[in-house]
């Protein structure tokens, strides 16, 4: 392949003439990661030294919303890597290999556990753009590459000391960091909006669930119901994902789906297919009908569950690990019972109940056996499309945050890799 005239091949691939090609290791003071605290005695605080893990580690931010903290006594038993502000912290362990991340404020007396590697750039070259380019798709699919194949995936820092990063002369770095930082804050503006909404929406659940606040023209009592005595729960398939393929005639439910579900609702459109042959015998599923996962490796996710609409023109069934239950429209109206799994009586007896230690289970007499309080249906409908509502600007948010999230990697693609340059 002929190239452009301006661009060289490099072990990187084509890059301007201007630009090189250098090591982590020649770009960074230092390259290190953290250690873990199995002394005896060792607890988590709620203030002290900050600890990052590489679940702070997200595609582009340190998240310390839940933050953790260690004991300032504990500081010189911790004589790995001390964190700065700048820091690029990438994970090397478990499915977030690759994830990185840049430290943006000064993060005081903090540290990173073993699974976390630190880059820290030296003044020569400006740490932003690298770390731009450590998040760009095409960094993160050629750290992938180098992981080590065990019982838990890892690269090592060995790697990252060798891994090549294309450079810019300096005077580019910065203006392409500048421009990327401008399209982060937009991401960051939506991000902000959509977590702000999320607590408005989990305060009005709280309230609006439980009675504490009646919408205008409702009053008297609820009533508590014992959900088995108006439940009948569909015979469900017991199909892997290796059994299903698009344009299948029949949508399957798997349970995946379920716990990779954003919101209460799904809809059959977007879900794999099962064979004819291997669903018959199955219930075909209705709107209104609400499908549990049974199994969840958090408490949290014991009561995950959808409720099913736009479903007339599929034919869907429920799949493995998941409980379809059809309730008595008179007692849980469509449009509800989505949101019951945010119904604190109800999920906190779920998870009472829940059997397991590595995955938590729940089951069929589980549900039936709950007993909630719960509105008349009129009321119920009324509470529904309020927080669907809420719901619906929730997920249009979550479309402009995709959107620019893509517009920002499209950059990305273009500017780090020279394709285009800034004048």
């Amino acid at each position: 392949m002929e190239l452009k005239p301006g661009y060289k091949q490099t072990e990187v691939g084509v890059i301007p003439e201007d630009w090189d090609s250098y090591s982590g290791e020649q770009v960074t003071s230092l390259i290190g990661k953290g250690s873990s605290p199995r002394w005896q005695g060792f607890a988590y605080t709620t203030d002290g030294m900050l600890f990052v893990t590489s679940e702070n580690v997200r595609d582009g931010h340190l998240d310390v919303r839940r933050p953790k903290y260690l004991p300032l006594s504990f500081h010189d038993k911790l004589k790995r890597t001390r964190l700065k502000k700048l820091d690029i912290l990438v994970n090397l362990v478990g499915a977030s290999i690759g994830r990185s991340c840049q430290v943006k404020f000064d993060p005081g007396e903090a540290n990173v556990n073993q699974a976390v590697a630190v880059f820290r750039v030296t003044d020569s070259y400006c740490s932003e753009f690298i770390a731009f380019y450590l998040q760009s798709q095409e960094a993160v699919k050629r750290i992938l590459d180098m992981q080590v194949d065990a019982a838990r995936p890892n690269i090592s820092l060995s790697d990252l000391r060798r891994f090549q990063i294309p450079v810019p002369p300096r005077r580019e770095q910065v203006s392409i960091a500048g421009l990327l930082e401008s399209a982060s804050l937009l991401d960051s503006s939506i991000e902000c909006l959509i977590t702000k909404k999320l607590q408005i929406r989990q305060a009005a659940m709280q309230e609006l669930l439980t009675g504490k606040r009646r919408l205008p023209g409702f009053e008297g009592e609820w009533e508590v119901k014992r959900l088995g005595d108006h439940v009948r729960f569909l015979k469900n398939g017991v199909n892997s994902r290796a059994e299903l393929y698009p344009g299948a005639c029949v949508r399957y439910l798997h349970y995946g789906d379920i716990h990779a579900s954003s919101g209460s609702f799904l809809s059959p459109q977007d879900l794999t297919g099962l064979p004819v042959d291997k669903a018959t015998g199955l219930d075909r599923l209705q709107d209104g009908d609400l499908i549990f996962a049974d199994a969840s490796e958090d408490i949290a996710g014991v009561s995950k569950s959808v409720e099913l609409c736009g479903i007339s023109d599929y034919e869907a069934v429920s799949g493995l690990h998941t409980i379809a239950a059809r309730f008595d429209k008179t007692v849980l109206a469509d449009g509800f019972k989505g949101f019951l799994q945010y119904v604190p009586s109800f999920s906190a007896h779920l998870r009472r109940l829940a059997a397991g230690t590595k995955v938590y289970a729940t089951n069929r007499s589980h549900i039936s056996s709950a007993e909630v309080r719960l509105p008349p249906v009129a009321e119920q409908k009324a509470i529904a499309e309020v927080l669907m509502d809420m719901s619906n600007e929730i997920g249009l948010l979550r479309e402009r945050m995709k959107k620019a999230c893509s517009t920002k990697q499209g950059m990305m693609q273009q500017l780090l890799t020279g394709k285009i340059r800034l004048k």
